[in-house]
């Protein structure tokens, strides 16, 4: 797993054991975990793009693909968003935890 300027603000408490409850081995769990990080991956661009005036796609998406561990991405995004960039991050990160931790496997 890369290291991205985002991460820090992707950490769901609790998914951990959640996981381990739901798979019933380690190729699931791993599986589970991929499937994750994708979906905290598309979170966060869809967040950082749809604040992102559309001018600004290409070259947001040139830098993260330059250097997408540079913690710089967060300030680009905040002056051209005009807005808290970690902040609006977080506020998807919780909804997202939201339904991750409450999902129920019986319901599928």
């Amino acid at each position: 797993m890369s290291v991205l300027f985002f991460d820090h603000l992707t950490i769901i408490t609790g998914l951990d054991r959640k996981i381990k409850n739901l798979s019933s081995s380690n190729d699931e769990e791993q599986e589970l975990w991929g499937l994750i990080e994708e979906i905290i991956h598309h979170k966060v661009f869809d967040c950082c793009l749809s604040h992102l005036p559309e001018e600004h796609h290409s070259e947001f998406i040139e830098l993260f693909h330059k250097k997408p561990h540079d913690k710089e991405l967060i300030k680009y995004l905040n002056e051209r968003i005009g807005d808290d960039i970690e902040k609006l991050i977080s506020k998807e990160m919780k909804k997202l935890s939201k339904e991750l931790l409450f999902f129920d496997s019986n319901k599928v």
